[in-house]
């Protein structure tokens, strides 16, 4: 149930796009447990002044190229799942090509079961 939204340059190619949103969601079956078939993601591409990532931050230098991957889910996964998850993306992502490892940047947003909607204006995981 993890909802994904994956934020590049304008200058990618549709390809590109793809290849991030297929590696990020193999991350997650991979590393979260997430079934196959639960995939939900907004892919949008930015104009240069839309995105804005720091040269250098905690010794990790980033380029104009830079990948956003924000994943809201379900709170209860350890630190190791959350670790290996982050390492898993950036690693496939980079091995797709089009942007280096140290260029994908990841924030985890855990939110209760609660508060999603899968359709119909049901709480379908509300107890």
């Amino acid at each position: 149930m993890p909802l994904v939204r994956i934020d590049v340059p304008a200058a990618t190619s549709d390809a590109h796009m793809v290849a991030v949103a297929d590696a990020v969601h193999q991350a997650l079956v991979d590393t979260f447990n997430v079934p196959l078939p639960d995939r939900f993601q907004t892919l949008t591409r930015r104009a240069p002044n839309e995105l804005v990532c720091t040269p250098e931050f905690l010794g990790i230098t980033h380029s104009s190229n830079v990948a956003f991957v924000q994943i809201f889910c379900s709170p209860g996964r350890s630190l190791e799942m959350k670790r290996a998850l982050y390492a898993a993306i950036a690693s496939k992502v980079a091995a797709r090509g089009h942007f280096a490892a140290n260029d994908v940047v990841i924030n985890l947003v855990e939110t209760v079961r609660e508060n999603w909607s899968f359709g119909n204006g049901m709480a379908q995981y509300a107890s």
